[in-house]
This record gives C-alpha cells, structure tokens and sequence, in this order.
C-alpha cells in the first residue's frame, strides 16, 4: 500500500470524528504509492473491508483520478499513477472505537468533538505514545508521533454517568454488606 517514505520525517494523518459519533472523516498522506486499501485490522490480524464514502483523491493533479476495485470479500482499494497523494474519506465507526495500521511511520491527530471525551481511563483508552489536549471549545485532540498502530477509545456524557450510578450502587452494597456486619459483629464482641 505505502512505499518508498523519506526515513527522516514521518507521513501525517488526521481523523476527525463526526459529532454523533457514528463516523470519521480521515485525511491520509500517502508517498510514491499507485492505490489505497479501505481496511481496518481484524482480531486475527488479517485485513476487515471498511465501508467508505466521499473519497477524494488530492496531489499534483487537477483533478486526481482513480479508479475503484472491489473485490468480493476483500477490501476495497482505489489505484491511480504512482506519486505522493492525500486520500481523504468518511468511514463509520462502531462502539466508540477509532484505531489504524499504516505500513510506515505516521505522525496521528484525532479530533473529538465537544460531545465525547477520553479523560476518565475507566471508559476510554488511548494507546501507548497518544496524548491528549482538551480545548477552551471542549473539543479533544490526541497525538501520536511516529506511530504505525493507534486506539482511540472515548465515550459520551451517558456513559460517564452510569459509571458514577453503577460505583455508588457498589459503594452502597459494599457498605450494607460488608461494613455494617463487621461494625455489628464488632459491637457484639465488646
């Protein structure tokens, strides 16, 4: 898919996800490359078609051509002349979970907008080298630096919630079950 990328700096891609959560847009930078794979990683390592829309093709052209190959039960790919290009696409997401493999080093910018978040590291996760920076809009950037693999996790204002309910609700039982009988048990023994 990728090849022939300067060592010296890393390739940029940038994902923004859509305010419902349900989609991303992606903005790939692709080097001496002739087509582009719409896959993600599956459990097993093996390459997952991912459905896309609006597919822009941007370089050294006016327009950039392509052509589109879709092969039955294997991912879509768009090839096009050999250079250095800029693939954007939308894609969906499902359950809150963003995450890439490139085939080279990538430097990564993820925008969240206001209506997620990813700092309570009991619902979201970010994978190792990702930083994030909440903005004065509330909206969420995390960065990785020279990444071939990344993970997004984030989460809506509900989901915080019931994890607030569900943690009262045990230090409710906790209480009722545990501490209660031991300071009984312990009255009883005087």
């Amino acid at each position: 898919m990728l090849a022939g990328i300067p060592a010296a700096a890393a390739l940029s891609a940038n994902f923004t996800v859509q305010p419902n959560g349900t989609a991303y847009n992606a903005s790939v930078e692709i080097t001496s490359a002739s087509d582009y794979i719409f896959s993600d990683v599956g459990i097993m390592g093996e390459n997952v078609p991912v459905q896309v829309g609006d597919v822009q093709l941007s370089g050294n052209c006016s327009p950039c051509t392509y052509n589109w190959s879709r092969p039955w039960g294997a991912p879509e790919s768009i090839t096009f002349a050999q250079g250095n290009y800029t693939v954007s696409y939308m894609a969906p997401l499902h359950d809150n979970n963003l995450q890439a493999t490139f085939d080279h080093p990538y430097d990564v910018n993820v925008t969240i907008p206001k209506e997620f978040d990813v700092r309570n590291p009991l619902l979201a996760g970010i994978s190792q080298g990702g930083t994030a920076t909440r903005h004065e809009d509330n909206t969420t950037t995390v960065r990785w630096n020279k990444t071939v693999t990344f993970n997004l996790r984030f989460y809506d204002p509900g989901r915080e919630e019931l994890l607030w309910f569900f943690l009262q609700f045990m230090g409710i039982l906790v209480l009722v079950l545990v501490v209660i009988p031991w300071m009984l048990s312990m009255k009883k023994g005087d």
